[in-house]
């Protein structure tokens, strides 16, 4: 496969002419660590893809800037089968270049620096960072075993040899390091924290919340930072091998149920998982909130549920006023309605763009004007 000049065109797309990262996008051989992949179908199962079998259709998706689901609950689309149809949320991807090059940005690379890079997936990454810093200073980590493994023969197949460690990044992480770069959301970063030195900078976003926050961590082991201006959504950092199925089971429990409480909402139904500003504030209101979004034609519907029992469904036509059902002790649509004022009668949410400083046990702590938040 002649692959340089479509690596070579990508890098032109997501790095500026000047950029240092450029000739790394584009001396990577992306399809290399990506030779199977799961794609959506329209009725919600994942079909596979393997590229072996299509050498155009893999060059095509191998060098476009966009993500590539490689594995589905448990289910690695390296050990598929052409009958698999899984179902349910992805668990690992390689992620589009041009957001991890944003995020390596982020980190303020230099010559000679520590790298510690949170979540491996199939190694493009990893290969990006290698590039720029060299195989010494990087680490990458991962949860699950079969990912580490492979990534380190695709990238050896390379003449590669980073530091690559199985490890779950919500404990303690395998070393030190100048820089952390998490590619995963994370719940809380006491460890990240931990495993940072005196003046070294964390680049990460937040589970349920497409934040990027970077932080310097002070003498004092408390990091000082900002939400960026940029944003990003990550998988979250599952323990195992699929993300705890709690919101789930509650989900299909009250999908159609009458709510203890039926009102008429303010404002139309709303995507929130994809209304970016609005989720991170109600995940700082109601830590721990999922969503679910459907259309069907023109009726819109929209649930939050959360693993206390709460849970809110508003449907409507278009943009009619929805008719709202809640249950359980807290009333989550209400608080999705005073995020959503606050959004229409200041212009904006406070949260983005706001300082932060993270304490020792892994606490985001957010303040904006007169506005705080914690997270973690």
């Amino acid at each position: 496969m002649d692959w340089k000049p479509h690596a070579e065109r990508l890098a032109r797309e997501v790095t500026p002419p000047v950029s240092r990262w450029r000739s790394a996008v584009a001396s990577t051989p992306r399809h290399r660590f990506v030779p199977r992949w799961w794609e959506r179908e329209s009725d919600g199962t994942w079909a596979l893809r393997d590229g072996h079998a299509d050498e155009s259709a893999w060059v095509s998706a191998a060098y476009s800037d966009t993500s590539l689901v490689t594995r589905v609950g448990p289910w690695h689309a390296d050990h598929a089968g052409p009958d698999d149809r899984p179902t349910g949320r992805p668990t690992s991807s390689s992620t589009m270049f041009r957001l991890v090059v944003r995020m390596l940005r982020h980190g303020l690379l230099y010559d000679g620096a520590d790298l510690g890079l949170i979540g491996t997936g199939t190694g493009a990454s990893t290969a990006l960072a290698v590039r720029r810093l060299g195989e010494g200073h990087v680490t990458a980590m991962d949860v699950d075993p079969y990912l580490t493994e492979a990534a380190t023969e695709r990238l050896d197949s390379l003449g590669m040899s980073p530091r690559v460690v199985t490890c779950d990044a919500t404990g303690s992480l395998p070393g030190s390091f100048d820089r952390v770069v998490s590619l995963v959301a994370l719940p809380n970063l006491a460890s990240v924290l931990a495993a940072l030195r005196p003046g070294g900078r964390l680049v990460t976003t937040l589970v349920r919340m497409n934040v990027i926050i970077t932080a310097d961590k002070r003498p004092d082991g408390v990091a000082h930072g900002v939400v960026e201006w940029d944003r990003a959504g990550f998988m979250g950092t599952p323990t195992g091998a699929d993300y705890p199925s709690d919101t789930n089971e509650l989900f299909a429990t009250v999908r159609g149920c009458d709510g203890d409480q039926v009102t008429a909402g303010r404002y139309p139904v709303l995507n929130v998982a994809e209304a970016w500003d609005v989720r991170a504030m109600m995940e700082l209101a109601v830590p721990g909130v999922e969503t679910h979004y459907e259309e069907h034609g023109d009726q819109r519907t929209a649930w939050l549920v959360h693993n206390d029992g709460s849970w809110a469904r508003a449907s409507a036509t278009w943009i009619d006023p929805p008719e709202v059902h809640q249950g359980g002790p807290q009333r989550l649509w209400t608080v999705l309605e005073r995020i959503r004022h606050r959004l229409n009668a200041e212009g904006g949410l406070p949260v983005y763009g706001s300082r932060v400083h993270i304490t020792p046990d892994g606490v985001c702590h957010f303040t904006s004007g007169g506005w705080s938040a914690s997270y973690g």
